[in-house]
């Protein structure tokens, strides 16, 4: 199976670092033309030099901050007014860690704009243009404690459930428009973020960093963290017409490691 994208237009968040990079190379790598969001312009315009171009395609970014919805709503309608996208791929950096007793209502308004208003808003400027296409794919990297909840990660638990939930009830109003609506349960991959909440937490317990990371890896039955490239080949996958069967999912990539979060 060779998975061709060639003439689709993929939205990326987060697509200077982890996952989010892996995903924008691997999609640039099956013909897509890339658009990345991020916040720091330097590191955006350096991960497009590294995007494949062999297929013609001229990647593009948007400089935007997405904890600042009401700038990050501005700057995307003005990328919608001028493109149309095929893929969107709902990713943002996780919000600060911290469990139930620590975090105000300030912190759960953040959140929610985060990891919740930004992937609907984002969401309904796609629609238009993919239901006119009959075709369109929406992709969210959400996490495995949306399953099992971590307790040092209560904003992250809360709001990933509500994407979570409102993607079921959108892709079932837009299955018979073409659009595919699916969500990735994310495991434990080898990223600079899963590293600071490794450190977080080896902190927390008086422990070396090395002794949580085995802890981790032990309780994956492939017994390694996962490759950020390994993200890619999936969403490559959930994009393509191949998928076109595939939706209200919700897919763990996380080794076999399934409920057992702790």
């Amino acid at each position: 199976m060779h998975i061709d994208l060639t003439g689709k237009t993929a939205l990326v968040g987060g697509g200077t670092a982890g996952i989010g990079k892996a995903i924008a190379k691997e999609l640039a790598a099956c013909g897509a033309e890339v658009y990345l969001m991020a916040r720091n312009e330097d590191k955006l315009k350096q991960v497009l030099t590294e995007l494949d171009t062999t297929a013609g395609q001229v990647h593009g970014y948007i400089a935007t901050d997405f904890m600042n919805f009401e700038v990050h709503k501005s700057n995307l309608k003005k990328f919608f007014d001028e493109h149309v996208i095929d893929i969107l791929v709902n990713n943002t950096n996780g919000p600060s860690a911290g469990t139930v007793m620590n975090k105000s209502i300030s912190d759960y308004q953040e959140a929610f704009d985060l990891l919740f208003k930004n992937a609907v808003y984002a969401s309904s400027l796609a629609l238009n243009s993919m239901r006119d296409a009959g075709f369109g794919r929406i992709i969210n990297v959400s996490s495995l404690t949306v399953k099992e909840p971590q307790d040092s990660l209560v904003l992250s638990n809360t709001m990933r459930v509500a994407l979570v939930s409102w993607s079921k009830s959108l892709s079932k109003a837009v299955a018979a428009d073409g659009i595919t609506v699916n969500s990735v349960l994310t495991g434990y991959f080898g990223t600079d973020r899963l590293h600071d909440l490794m450190n977080n937490q080896a902190k927390s317990e008086g422990v070396d960093v090395e002794a949580i990371e085995k802890r981790r890896i032990d309780s994956m039955p492939v017994k390694r963290l996962g490759k950020p490239e390994e993200y890619g080949y999936l969403v490559a996958f959930l994009a393509s017409p191949y998928a076109s069967f595939l939706t209200g999912a919700s897919i763990p990539l996380d080794g076999g490691l399934s409920d057992f979060i702790f």
